[in-house]
């Protein structure tokens, strides 16, 4: 089948156009992942539901030339959800672990080989990791638990010397069951819990969310609470980006760095707590609009601010391209070449840094990016390299966005009442954070209770590429590598 038939066969959801809803068969369900795939779309996220939420099912969510695509392949039939169901990860090999994520929540089962535990870590039980042999390999087991702060994982090198010949990873260790605490929540308070996901992309999610929550409800958002979320995402960007820069400079021995994008970063956090009361706005975005409005006074030290990081960003991007040792660490260091990208579905700004150019603020166009039109940033080296410049072109931009919303915010009301059906109803959120593509699909039940929420992290993407940008690298600069991702422990193991 083309996309054209199967846009045929599909219905609106939420009577929204641009999302598309197909319940599909066994046979369809690998088809419509194959013609996907074929025709140059992703796959943006892979869940399951229990009999609990209704009946057995499993969905998959696809970014398409025609929009966002949700399939639902029902196991409540004539094919039980004891039957495997065609696994994807041929298509898609970071769908390996989201399926063994499913076997785990639900008991729903792929036809895939692979059915080691993914967030069961049952005690005592060894773990199968893939041995390489030969002569000279050894192993190096590194975490859960780490030196720093961090949340755990388990590297798992096998190497020659100090070059890494493969990496395993295991993830998983603080799965926080956040998909069956939605079920608690009212509808309505649940962008709480949705902005704490994952701490670093709280207005992602919870925009997410409340997307997903709105287009349901059919509700219709005042403009200036659309453009006012749009300054709260792109600031989480600039503050992310801000860190991160001076972090990959430390990793490179370059402290400097670290002690002015820090510095930048604080300054950043502040105004963004002057403006929304919260240095990380976890409660900004909320169901109809925004929190609260913006006082003038802020608005204006905002602007101030970014004016500031702007001109600060460009000094320091210079001493780090003319810096010998910096370049010497990040050049060449921890590559994915763009073929390689596409086919391990890389996201957000590290597929950005490797040739891959998509963007859903861009792609989508979701209000009020619509009018706002935001510049895709891009490299194709794929290296450390490519995705510092990226986070550097990226902050610019941001603070450029930024800066024409807080000169053309519209006028009018920052939130509105938004009223529950007096149905069942599913929703679908989408938004491009500063990691890559967040995605929230939302069920809920007559009076405003939900039946069912997953969150999904662009980290279940890119986790998978970090074992390839390792291989042939030195085992030092795996920290350096991995910075440069910068992907979240705790939006992967929700």
């Amino acid at each position: 089948m083309t996309l054209k038939t199967w846009l045929a066969a599909s219905a609106p959801l939420a009577e929204d156009p641009a999302i598309r809803y197909l319940r599909v068969g066994a046979e369809e369900w690998r088809r419509l992942a194959e013609d996907v795939a074929a025709s140059g779309g992703r796959l943006l996220a892979l869940w399951g539901q229990d009999a609990t939420a209704g009946h057995p099912a499993v969905f998959a969510a696809y970014h398409t030339a025609a929009g966002l695509w949700v399939g639902e392949l029902r196991r409540d039939g004539p094919e039980s959800a004891d039957d495997p169901y065609p696994g994807v990860q041929d298509l898609y090999p970071f769908a390996g672990r989201m399926q063994r994520a499913i076997r785990d929540l639900q008991g729903l089962r792929s036809t895939d080989p692979d059915l080691r535990p993914w967030l069961r870590h049952p005690p005592g039980e060894a773990y199968e990791f893939v041995r390489v042999e030969g002569d000279g390999v050894h192993e190096i087991p590194v975490g859960p638990v780490h030196a720093g702060i961090i949340e755990p994982g388990h590297f798992r090198f096998s190497v020659v010397g100090e070059k890494v010949l493969r990496l395993e990873e295991r993830l998983g260790y603080v799965h926080k069951g956040i998909e069956q605490r939605f079920v608690e929540f009212d509808a309505l308070d649940g962008c709480r819990l949705a902005a704490r996901v994952s701490g670093d992309s709280a207005v992602a999610f919870s925009w997410a969310y409340c997307i997903a929550l709105e287009s349901q409800w059919r509700a219709r958002i005042p403009r200036r609470a659309l453009w006012l979320r749009a300054l709260a995402l792109e600031l989480e960007r600039v503050a992310n980006h801000l860190g991160d820069l001076g972090a990959l400079g430390n990793d490179a021995g370059f402290a400097f760095g670290l002690a002015q994008f820090s510095r930048l970063k604080e300054l950043v956090l502040r105004a963004t707590e002057t403006a929304f009361g919260q240095r990380y706005p976890m409660d900004w975005v909320v169901p109809g609009g925004v929190a609260r409005d913006l006082p003038a006074a802020a608005a204006a030290a905002l602007d101030r601010c970014l004016a500031d990081v702007v001109a600060e960003s460009a000094v320091l991007r210079g001493i780090y391209d003319e810096h010998a040792g910096v370049r010497d660490r990040f050049t060449g260091t921890g590559t994915i070449a763009p073929e390689l990208a596409a086919r391990l579905g890389l996201a957000g700004l590290a597929g950005r840094a490797s040739g891959q150019a998509h963007d859903l603020r861009a792609d989508l166009r979701y209000a009020p990016y619509e009018e706002l039109r935001p510049a895709v940033c891009g490299a194709v080296a794929g290296d450390v390299a490519a995705r510092v410049a990226v986070r550097f072109d990226e902050l610019l931009e941001s603070c450029r966005l930024a800066r024409r919303i807080l000169a053309g915010l519209p006028a009018g009301d920052s939130r509105v009442a938004i009223v529950p059906p007096a149905s069942d109803e599913f929703g679908i959120g989408a938004v491009e954070g500063w990691r890559g593509p967040v995605l929230v699909a939302l069920a809920t039940a007559a009076g405003g209770r939900i039946r069912r929420c997953h969150p999904h992290d662009p980290s279940w993407q890119n986790w998978p590429a970090i074992e390839h940008a390792v291989i042939d690298n030195i085992v030092p600069d795996f920290p350096l590598i991995n910075k440069s991702f910068n992907l979240s422990y705790s939006g992967h193991d929700s």
